[in-house]
Parts: structure tokens; C-alpha cells; sequence
């Protein structure tokens, strides 16, 4: 290739801009048109879940698109130009994750009709594990997503002169604006477009820079002979920042946390009309990774083709990994007028994406666990106008929180890995302690969960004060041996000797001269095994302290708390507009009683003959008038009195034989 200048910066011009405000306007028009069509969001249930009838193809594009965010964009190009195409195993984790999730938690959370996936954890164990984990689900979201709108803000200012706060504020102020307006609905189908644009930006990306370069195979030739093709690499060193194993076991870990449990993919897939449905929107999900992942580790080997012998970063014409793939495409798409724009419409509708889903999300999660519960007697449409407002007043909060983000060092990928992977990995080991160990109880899981975060922050803490090297993470080699120098008056090229040692001055910079004696090895870790340790340090240490102040005894458990009773147990229901009415012959089987004390999952009601009726779906939330089969005499425990018989198919219980009857109404 020929010489590139060292100091060259191009920016964005006029139609690069158009191109940017289209995608933006765009995405409103689809939120506000989906949003408010059949007369908008009738109560609380419709706003965050779509009522629970949505296809399995939005909802599965939606999902891939939340958290492929422009951190993603931004952040998997560069490490694979650093690290090699190896980041493609992050595939492998990611299919991983999808089929737990299909197997372990979207049964669990699908039947049992649950909005808040902290709901759970309550019944499971007590209130205030719910509110531990809605606290610390609150606080990962509004940082992650801090990250994800500042970040790409930051750096595209940084490349091309982008007004930084233009860009943060037209992108967080939009994407508000439609999800406090539409909901779920919004949400999804401005997803769907916004996943399109992002694909469409990198294949675009990919087929100019091949060209560019020589074409495919000379990219797969040159990154071969270059060690970029290096996807068997299966060094079991934990303090290697990307390997077979760092993906299959970190990487899954981390995408289940994200996945299987998070409030903001749960909702998602229970609100598809059936359990089918919502399977099948999780594969198009990880169809759609699968497409984002390695569209993006290819256009950062093509990157590295393309400046194989004049490092942008060794030069000093970007100063962080992150801010290569912008320039990439000002240096590509340079005669093009508004092709650059279709990349930052694809970096801005990552953005846009994740910020929505978290931003509802949030406010879900405020409505189920902390305002519900104290005020239960709320109408439909008093609790439409709360979600709304705190939907402006989450996206204003991450606004607000987003500046932090510019204070990470290691990339915006790992900063986002690090926050999910410190918080919501012991999320998941209190998940996995519930479904799968009955003896754990309250005092286990709050020890547990306390455990795990502190173990992970510490990790994540010291590596950031004491980050790893270079060699010990295994960055790959790169070259500045053919850049022209800026100055008239060098000599032309810049001597690459003079280049890598000024590279690794600004690297020992941020290093202190006192290194304590985990810096080189617990602190060095890579980052995808944050979440990992925060899991299994939340298992051990719950299973431990239960055992130690008192199991929890079998028969105080609720019926379809655990993973085996509820799968054993129950049927998939799917949702139906109109109420039935349950036949009297179906619950004349036996006296017996669920235990004294027990706790009811809000789809099971209790009948006049003491058995256990599973409904699987709620009613519109705040809905409080009474069905048919409460009209007509029937006893009803008033923990359940919010719940309908919206369903095609009802599973009748019969404690202690373990039997059930299926019934079409």
C-alpha cells in the first residue's frame, strides 16, 4: 500500500450529516408511528411488555440489536485488529448463552408471566433480595448505558471533529423521546431498523476495504502470514486478555448474566405471544450475533491490511484503539460524499438501540418493584403516565451519568464488559442459587451476592490502577515502517524504532512505580472472566452461609420456583384477548393444601377446593376488576386478585401427587 500521512484529520462533511439526521428521524417516525397505533399504551403491562403479543422476528432482531450497541461497533473492530481474528469465538459464547437461556431461565421467567425479573427473587426467597437486586440492576444499566452514549460521542470528536455534545444530546434526547411515547413496541421495531443500518454500515466497510486492499484473498493471506488468523489459540492463562477458553467460559458467563437474567432481554422475550415464540426470537437473536460479530472482527482484519505498515496509533493520528474504525472510514470513503454518514448512522443506531431498551427497561423494573408494591391501587392510566415519566427522567440520568464513562481507560468494550460483568455476574449466581439449590435462603443469597461484587470490583478496580502489559494480554504486533512524516522538514519517513518506543513511554505512563504483587497476576485477568468470578463467588459463598444458618426446607417452597418442578410441572400457556371461565369439574380432585406459609407465584390462584391452578400470564397490569370465576363464590387469596384467566390453557396442580390436568378453554 502507499504511505500514508501521520498527520492527516479528515472530518465529516454536509451530506455525511444528512445521511446521520435521516437514520435519526427515521427511527422517531417508526417509535411514534408503532408506539401510538391502536390508540397507543392502555396500562402498564401493554407499555412494557407490548401485551405480550409480539412476533418472534422483531423481538429477536431487537435483542441482537441492545446490547451490539456503538461500544460494540467502535470496540470489536479494534480488538480484532490488536488481538487477531480469535474474537470470533465470541460466537461460541454467544450460542452458548442462547441455548442456557432457551433451557434454564426463559421457561422460568415465561410461565411464571413475570414483567420484573427481580419478582422472582422475592418469591423465591424475600423482599429484600428483590430489592438488592433491582438496586444493583439500576445501577449496571444506568453506567453501562453512561458508556454506551458518551463513548462513541467522545471518540468520533476526537477523529473528526464531531461536536461532542451535538451528537450526545440529539442521540439521547431522540431515543427518550420515543421510548417514553411508544414502549416496548417502539423499542423493538425501531431495533429492527436500527440492526439493519448497523449491518449495512459494515458491509459497506468491508467491501470498499477489501477492494482497497486487493481483494479477500489477499487479506486472508496477508493477516495469515501476520498471526491475525489465529482462532486456535487455546492458552488456558486467565491473564490473556482473548482465547478459546477466555470466550467459551468468561464470554458465556458474561452473555448469560446479559441474556438469561437481565431485565432488559427478559422483558423482551415474554412479551412474544407464546413460549415457542419467544424460543424462536432467541435464535434469530443468535443468528443476528453471529452476522454483527463476525461482520465486525473482519472489517478490523481488513483494518489491518489496510494500514499494515503505518499504525495510526504508533503515529499519534488517533490516541486510543477505539477511534480506529472511524478513521478507517474518512480514509476509505474519502471521495464519497455521505458514505461516512452511513457509518455513524450505524455507530449512533447501536446507541440509539441499547439506550431505548435500557431506558424502558429501567422503568419497568422502577414500576414492579418499587412503586407497585406500595401502591397497588393505581389505575391502568395513572401507571401509564408514571412509566412515561420515569422514562424521561431515566434517559435525563444516563445523560447526566454518561461523562464518567471518558475517565476508563482500557476501551469503551472492556468498560462496558466490566460494568455488566461486576454487577450482573453475581445476578446470576442468585438466579442460578434459587432455580437450582432449594436449600438456599435469604441470609445465603444476600452473603452471596455481597461476596461476588466485592470479589469483582476489586479485580476490575486493580486493574484499572494497575493495568496489564502489552505482552501479558498478547497484543499482536503492528508496523509504522512506511508513514510520511507531517513536517516538511522530516526526512519522510519516521522511524519506527522511535515510534514503538514512544508508544510504550505513553503506556508506562499510566503505570505507578510501586506494582503490588497481584498487579501481574490476579489484577491481570482478562476482563471477560469478571462476571465469571462474580457467579461462582456468589454460588459458593450462598451455598456455604445457608448451610451454616439453616437450610431452607423443601415444603416451604412455593410450587414452580424451581427449575425441575416448574419444566415437570407446567405447560407453556400463551395469552388471549377475551376472559374464560374455569369449569367447575376441573378442581374436584382432593382436599390437600399447599404448605402453611407458602409463597404463590403470581400466575398460580388457590380455588375453593385448595388446589393450584397455573395461569401462567398476568393481566393487564393495575387492572382491578374482578373475573368471572371470583364472581361466582369462589375463595381467592388477595396476593393473587390482579391476575386473569388470559390464557388458552390451564394446568391444574395436585400437591404431593404431582399430577396435572390440561384444559382447553
Amino acid at each position: 500500500m502507499e504511505a500514508v500521512e501521520a498527520g492527516a484529520r479528515a472530518t465529516f462533511g454536509v451530506w455525511d450529516y444528512v445521511v446521520f439526521a435521516l437514520m435519526l428521524l427515521v427511527s422517531t417516525g417508526i417509535g411514534l408511528w408503532v408506539g401510538l397505533a391502536r390508540g397507543g399504551q392502555r396500562s402498564a403491562e401493554d407499555f412494557f411488555t407490548g401485551g405480550r403479543r409480539l412476533a418472534a422476528l422483531p423481538v429477536g432482531l431487537s435483542l441482537a440489536a441492545s446490547f451490539m450497541s456503538a461500544v460494540q461497533v467502535l470496540g470489536v473492530p479494534a480488538e480484532a485488529y490488536r488481538y487477531g481474528l480469535k474474537f470470533l469465538w465470541m460466537c461460541l459464547g454467544q450460542a452458548l448463552n442462547s441455548l442456557l437461556t432457551a433451557t434454564i431461565f426463559l421457561p422460568v421467567f415465561y410461565r411464571l408471566g413475570l414483567t420484573s425479573t427481580y419478582e422472582y427473587l422475592e418469591l423465591r426467597f424475600s423482599r429484600a433480595v428483590r430489592l438488592c437486586g433491582t438496586v444493583q440492576y439500576l445501577v449496571a444499566t444506568t453506567l453501562y448505558t453512561g458508556i454506551v452514549i458518551y463513548a462513541p460521542a467522545l471518540i468520533l470528536n476526537q477523529v473528526t471533529g464531531l461536536d461532542i455534545w451535538a451528537s450526545l444530546l440529539s442521540t439521547g434526547i431522540i431515543c427518550t423521546f420515543y421510548t417514553a411515547v411508544g414502549g416496548m413496541k417502539a423499542v423493538v421495531w425501531t431495533d429492527v431498523f436500527q440492526v439493519i443500518v448497523m449491518l449495512s454500515g459494515f458491509w459497506v466497510i468491508l467491501g470498499r476495504g477489501a477492494t482497497l486492499v486487493g481483494g479477500p484473498q489477499h487479506v486472508l493471506q496477508f493477516a495469515q502470514n501476520h498471526s491475525r488468523i489465529n482462532l486456535m489459540d487455546f492458552d488456558p492463562d486467565p491473564r490473556r486478555r482473548y482465547t478459546f477458553w477466555t470466550f467459551v467460559v468468561g464470554g458465556t458467563l458474561v452473555w448469560l448474566s446479559m441474556y438469561g437474567v437481565n431485565q432488559a432481554q427478559v422483558q423482551r422475550y415474554v412479551a412474544c405471544r407464546t413460549e415457542g415464540q419467544a424460543k424462536l426470537a432467541l435464535l434469530i437473536n443468535q443468528m443476528g450475533l453471529f452476522l454483527i460479530v463476525s461482520s465486525a472482527a473482519v472489517c478490523g482484519i481488513v483494518m489491518f491490511v489496510f494500514y499494515s505498515d503505518c499504525d495510526p496509533l504508533l503515529t499519534g493520528r488517533i490516541s486510543a484503539p477505539d477511534e480506529y474504525m472511524p478513521l478507517l472510514v474518512l480514509d476509505i470513503f474519502d471521495d464519497l460524499p455521505g458514505v461516512p454518514g452511513l457509518f455513524l448512522a450505524c455507530a449512533y443506531s447501536g446507541t440509539l438501540s441499547t439506550a431505548s431498551t435500557s431506558i424502558n427497561a429501567m422503568a419497568a423494573v422502577t414500576v414492579e418493584d418499587l412503586i407497585k408494591p406500595r401502591l397497588p391501587n393505581l389505575a391502568p392510566r395513572k401507571l401509564v403516565i408514571i412509566s412515561k415519566g420515569l422514562s424521561i427522567i431515566y434517559g435525563s440520568a444516563c445523560l447526566t451519568v454518561a461523562a464518567l464513562s471518558s475517565l476508563l481507560g482500557g476501551g469503551v468494550l472492556q468498560g462496558s464488559f466490566t460494568v455488566m460483568g461486576v454487577i450482573s455476574g453475581p445476578l446470576l449466581g442468585a438466579f442460578v442459587l434459587g432455580m437450582f439449590m432449594p436449600a438456599c435462603n435469604t441470609p445465603g443469597v444476600l452473603s452471596g451476592l455481597g461476596a461476588g461484587v466485592a470479589l469483582s470490583l476489586w479485580v476490575a478496580l486493580g486493574a484499572t490502577l494497575y493495568p496489564p502489559s502489552a505482552q501479558t494480554m498478547g497484543v499482536l504486533p503492528s508496523s509504522a515502517v512506511r508513514c510520511v512524516a507531517p513536517s516538511a522538514n522530516a526526512s519522510g519517513l519516521l522511524d519506527p524504532l522511535l515510534l514503538a518506543a514512544n508508544a510504550s513511554n505513553r503506556s508506562e505512563k499510566n503505570l505507578d512505580f510501586f506494582q503490588p504483587a497481584l498487579a501481574e497476576s490476579f489484577y491481570a485477568i482478562s476482563y471477560l472472566y469478571y462476571g465469571a468470578l462474580g457467579t461462582l463467588t456468589t454460588l459458593l459463598c450462598g451455598a456455604l452461609v445457608s448451610c451454616l444458618t439453616g437450610p431452607t426446607k423443601r415444603s416451604d417452597l412455593g410450587p414452580g420456583l424451581l427449575w425441575w418442578d416448574l419444566v415437570r410441572q407446567t405447560a407453556s400457556v400463551a395469552p388471549k384477548e377475551e376472559v374464560a371461565v374455569l369449569d367447575d369439574s376441573l378442581v374436584k380432585q382432593g382436599p390437600e393444601e399447599l404448605p402453611p406459609g407458602t409463597k404463590k407465584p403470581p400466575g398460580f390462584l388457590s380455588t375453593n377446593e385448595d388446589h393450584v391452578v397455573f395461569l401462567g400470564q398476568k393481566e393487564m397490569a393495575g387492572d382491578n376488576r374482578k373475573p368471572p370465576y371470583l364472581a361466582s363464590g369462589t375463595q381467592k387469596d388477595s396476593s393473587s386478585s390482579q391476575h386473569s384467566l388470559s390464557v388458552l390453557h390451564a394446568s391444574i396442580f395436585l400437591p404431593g401427587a404431582g399430577k396435572r390436568v390440561s384444559q382447553t378453554l
